[in-house]
This record gives structure tokens, C-alpha cells and sequence, in this order.
């Protein structure tokens, strides 16, 4: 191997700089399994929608929401990496560049292909031992303003995304723990280029700036980083260290952990309750997926916590026993007759998400099993309740999937945010789907520098604010994603895979980001590439058509103004806004692999 200087901003660095700072072999030496080398060029795209190709690679793929976090799980697999490793590669170089929508800071779920069987790795947070179910209510047993829980102490759950990673890793890695994190510790210490998302999200956060350790290091001279400057984050670059040497033992314990803890309980408005003990005491799980039958095909998701998989099959088998729309496609986007339908289904899933589905080791099943929220037969009587008109703003009733010990109340609308997705198949055949986040944009606006003192670090979770803010309904019953010490708050998160039902073949890997909605956007994008027949880049760029069970929101610009008007004339209560997604999908096709990265965001496909 011939080693060279990378041109970098008008200067050369040394492209295997990190494994010399890890003390890995470099240059020649026959055990050294893979060497980072720094892309010469940055990211430079449109914060804007920007149009994007298609990827067609025939050996593997990668899909990630950056590119040069794209690029470190490719140089990961050109080294023969497994997709393990790679998205632990991806992961890292996402906390630094991506730092508003994931991290070691916060959580994930990973839905992985062994060439023979799909498992899940559950790395979500957890609520500390000390909390109860007030701990979102005022002095008058009031909800707290949700930004004003989200922002705080209160909120931080106890991170679990290292934790899975390496459970992961222990299974199914290939190269050395320590060497994936070369890329992602060479960006913090050399610098990397402010994209244009990371720029405008600070520009439109206010909170951040008021946190001692990310304010001066985000808004130097109290003016937010603009796109295009170079940021390096020693604290970050430290910290990655010790977790390449020590494992995810060094953020869960020792100086790193306690720098965490004091950050937390010590927040100047609001500390939280998380313990050096929350932390030791964190264990990832490996589960069960759920993988239901749909067309020809087997969709395997993530169980609860997860309402993503449930929901989004909730949403599909609804549809299929509606009448068959003549034209789901008008014009090139969903028509007003497909839409009525998917808006209502996803009315009626919503209403049986919001009543039963919680974290398994405090919820029961309706039923004892959550797939009888997936029975045809079921969702059959569903679809009945759907008309010519809409179930409308609130229409929607939960259903009785299964007989229940305990009568659950309605959880109250709230905001859910986040995260980022990654997709990736290796040479193997392997592949995941995994959707990892630290909740709303730059989670708690706590940033922890680990203990070391330097500038910069990484962002905290809010993720406890993802379980209802009241324990009970006005009716006194309890609701299932209440808070609970040791309990994992209620996910939308949807990482996806997809295989042929006869011939078990893998089909498809997919997700996004965007709270709640990333039910929405998954669920769109398999009815448009294995229904539709659009490929992985023309299913992503679809417009968007969302509900919570309220309301009825239409992405702005997305469609004729005649197709609002058209279901507001059915009750749908129908209005246009902002839905800025993430998704990233991979298919498999007779050459290899096509992918498709979000036009919302920056995101790309790489690979050979």
C-alpha cells in the first residue's frame, strides 16, 4: 500500500494521523486491518432541498445522513469491514459533524442481517432509578412547557448507544473496536468543514448558547458558526480515544462518567437525577424483531420500546383492505384518493399507539403479543371504520387488538423530534438498518467535555421527554408510556429491512428521522418502491403527508393546490407545512445495490 498526503483546505496532513494517536500499527505493517484516509473534500450541499442522483454500487453500500460520515463507513468497508463495523465508523464521525440529531450522548436501534437471521440490538435510554411520574409537572401538577423540560437536566436519559454498538460489534465486528474510531478522532482533532445544516441549526437555537461548555465553542463572540468555517472538537477527539481503548466502560464509568453526572444534576435550572450508578448499571439488549407478512414481501422491524414497526405495519395492513385506488399517483406525486386512506389509517394507528404501546418491561401486550396488533382480521375492522369521508381532527378511536389486565388511558399529544438514519449492506450480505438520535435538535443544550477541560465535547439526550408528561389520563388510568424508573420511553423509531417472503432474500434497508412522522415517511417510502415500482431516490423525494391523529399536514410545495383542497373537502383538516425528513434507503437489484439519500438533507450513498 502506497501511503499519501491528503490536500486538505490548501495544506497536507498525514492521512493515518488517528492510528498513530490510538497507537495502532501504520504504513506497511501487515496486521494494521484499516487505515483512515482524510477526504479531500468536505461537505459542501444546499441546506436546502437539493436534488440527488441515485447510487447504483455492485459490491456494498453505505447511506448515512453526511458525507464524510457516508465516507468513513465506505473506507470501512473497503477494508473489509463488516456492516457493523462501518456503522460504528458512521456513528462517530455523525457526533461530530451531525451533532444536533445523535451521539454517545443518546440512543438507537439496530435492525441487523446476518445472511441468515434478522436480530435487533435495543440501545435506547433509559429513565434514572430516581425518577417518578412527576417528574415533568410543575408545582401545580401542570406539564412543564416542553422546551423548557427538553432543555434542562430532567430530561437526560442514560445513554445507551455505545453500549449496542458494542454488544454489536462483539457479534458480528471484524476489524479491531478501536481502529473505527480513527476517522471520526482525525476530523475532531484536524477539523472538518461547518455543513450548511449544522450552520443553520445553530443559527435558530437559542437555548445552546446558555450552556457554559457548548455557547462558547458553538457561538464564538456569541455569534453562531457559520457554514464553511473549520471546527475542531478536542474534548470529543479525547473522549473518543479512551472509548477506542477502554470500551463503552469509559463513558459509562470513571472520569467521563462523573464529568456526565455533575453536568446533569448540576444544570442551572433544572438538574436531573441520573447517578454514577444509572450509568454503570446500563445494559444494551438484544431482542426480538417483528417481521409481518406484506404483498410479497416480509417487512422485519424494531419491537416496543419502538412504536415505529407496529405503526407503520398498523398503516400498510389498514390499506390493503381498503378498495384498491386506481391512480395512487398523479402527476408524479401521491393523489388526493391514496392520501385520504393513508391519512386515515394512520389516524387509527396512531389512536392504538398512543393507548398500548410501551416499554415491554413495563407494558403488557394487548393480548400477551404485540403482533396482535398486526392480525389481518384485526385490521380488517379497521378499515371499515374508513369512509368517503375523514375520521377527521381526533376522529379516531384506539381499537381492542386483544384482551388487556390493565385499562391504559390516552397519552396527550406532545412534540417528538430527532435523529439520524444509516443504512448499510457489506460484501458479505450482511446489513442493518439503524436509527439513532439524541431526541430534539442539540437534545438537552448540555454538552459535556468528559472531564477533560478542552473545548467542545458532545451533546446529552432529552429523550425522557419522549414518555407523557402526565402519569394518568383525566380519568385516572394509567398511561402505558408513563415515567418509571429503569424504563425506556416510547420510540418512533422505524429502521427497516425488507426481504423476499419466498425466497428470503434481502430486499430493501430503510428509515428516517423526524419524531413521530418517521412512521410516516417510512411507511410512504416502502408502499412507493415495493408497491409503486419507484426506485430508491424517486420513493425519497415524494412529498411528504403526515397526521398524528389530528390535523392533517401536507408538505409545503409539495402538491397542487387542488389536492388540499380536495381532502379539507373530505374533513381532513388539511394545511401545508415544513416536513423535513432524512431517510435513506438501500434496494437490491440484479447488479448490486441502488440507494437513495434524502433531498432534505445532506446525506449520500457510497460504495464499490
Amino acid at each position: 500500500m502506497t501511503l499519501l498526503a491528503v490536500p486538505f483546505r490548501g495544506r497536507l496532513l498525514a492521512p493515518f494521523t488517528a492510528a498513530l494517536m490510538l497507537g495502532l500499527p501504520f504504513a506497511g505493517q501487515a496486521d494494521t486491518a484499516f487505515q483512515y484516509d482524510l477526504p479531500a473534500i468536505a461537505p459542501e450541499v444546499a441546506s436546502e432541498t437539493e436534488e440527488k442522483p441515485g447510487w447504483a454500487t455492485q459490491r456494498f453500500a453505505v447511506a448515512a445522513a453526511n458525507p464524510l460520515a457516508t465516507d468513513a463507513g465506505y473506507q470501512v468497508l473497503k477494508a473489509g469491514g463488516s456492516a457493523i463495523d462501518a456503522a460504528i465508523a458512521v456513528q462517530m464521525v455523525l457526533n461530530l459533524v451531525e451533532p444536533q440529531s445523535s451521539g454517545i450522548g443518546g440512543g438507537a436501534f439496530l435492525v441487523y442481517f446476518d445472511g441468515e437471521e434478522v436480530v435487533t440490538f435495543d440501545g435506547r435510554e433509559v429513565a434514572p432509578a430516581a425518577v417518578d411520574g412527576e417528574l415533568f409537572l410543575d408545582e401545580q401538577g401542570e406539564p412543564l412547557d416542553f422546551l423548557d423540560a427538553a432543555a434542562s437536566g430532567l430530561s437526560v436519559g442514560v445513554p445507551g448507544t455505545l453500549r449496542m454498538l458494542e454488544m454489536a460489534h462483539k457479534q458480528h465486528g471484524e476489524l479491531p473496536w478501536a481502529e473505527l474510531f480513527a476517522p471520526a478522532i482525525q476530523l475532531a482533532e484536524e477539523g472538518f468543514t461547518v455543513s450548511p445544516r449544522l450552520a443553520t441549526s445553530l443559527a435558530g437555537e437559542e437555548r445552546l448558547r446558555q450552556d457554559p461548555q457548548a455557547g462558547p465553542f458553538y457561538y464564538p463572540d456569541d455569534e453562531p458558526l457559520e457554514a464553511g468555517e473549520t471546527l475542531r472538537n478536542p474534548a470529543l477527539a479525547a473522549i473518543l480515544r479512551e472509548i477506542a481503548e477502554n470500551g463503552s466502560s469509559a463513558l459509562h464509568t470513571g472520569d467521563i462518567a462523573n464529568d456526565l453526572v455533575i453536568r446533569v444534576q448540576g444544570h442551572q435550572e433544572r438538574g436531573g437525577t441520573l447517578s454514577l450508578e444509572d450509568l454503570a448499571s446500563h445494559e444494551a439488549k438484544q431482542r426480538a424483531p417483528i417481521c409481518t407478512p406484506w404483498r410479497t414481501f416480509e417487512v422485519c422491524g424494531f419491537p416496543p420500546p419502538s412504536s415505529g414497526h407496529l405503526t407503520v405495519m398498523q398503516i400498510l395492513g389498514i390499506l390493503e383492505h381498503l378498495p384498491a385506488v386506481e391512480a395512487p399517483l398523479e402527476d408524479g406525486v401521491p393523489s388526493e384518493a391514496w392520501l385520504h386512506g393513508f391519512l386515515d389509517a394512520s389516524r387509527l394507528a396512531f389512536a392504538d399507539r398512543g393507548k398500548y404501546i410501551g416499554d415491554p418491561a413495563f407494558v403488557e401486550a394487548p393480548g400477551g403479543d404485540w403482533t396482535s396488533m398486526l392480525e389481518p382480521d384485526y385490521l380488517a375492522k379497521r378499515a371499515e371504520l374508513i369512509g368517503e369521508q375523514s375520521l377527521g381532527n381526533g376522529g379516531a378511536e384506539p381499537g381492542n387488538p386483544g384482551e388487556l389486565s390493565t385499562a391504559w388511558g390516552l397519552h396527550p399529544a406532545q412534540p417528538e423530534y430527532g435523529t439520524s438514519h444509516i443504512s448499510i449492506i457489506d460484501e458479505q450480505g450482511n446489513a442493518l438498518a439503524m436509527t439513532t438520535t439524541i431526541e430534539q435538535a442539540f437534545g438537552s443544550r448540555i454538552m459535556a467535555d468528559g472531564g477533560t477541560g478542552l473545548a467542545g465535547g458532545y451533546l446529552l439526550n432529552n429523550e425522557l421527554t419522549d414518555f407523557s408528561f402526565t402519569p394518568q389520563d383525566a380519568e385516572g388510568n394509567p398511561i402505558a408510556n408513563r415515567v418509571e424508573p429503569g424504563k425506556r420511553p416510547r420510540s418512533s423509531m422505524s429502521p427497516t429491512l425488507v426481504f423476499d417472503r419466498d425466497s428470503g432474500d434481502l430486499v430493501a434497508s430503510l428509515g428516517s428521522p423526524g419524531g413521530a412522522a418517521i412512521i410516516h415517511y417510512t411507511a410512504k417510502s416502502l408502499v412507493a418502491m415495493l408497491d409503486w415500482g419507484l426506485d430508491a431516490q424517486e420513493a425519497l423525494e415524494l412529498p411528504h403527508a403526515i397526521t398524528l391523529g389530528g390535523p392533517a399536514f401536507l408538505e409545503a410545495g409539495g402538491y397542487p393546490a387542488a389536492t388540499l383542497e380536495a381532502l379539507n373537502a373530505r374533513g381532513h383538516d388539511a394545511s401545508e407545512r415544513e416536513l423535513v425528513s432524512g431517510l435513506q434507503a438501500l434496494r437490491v437489484t440484479d447488479d448490486g445495490f441502488f440507494g437513495g439519500a434524502d433531498p432534505r438533507r445532506e446525506g449520500v450513498v457510497m460504495g464499490d
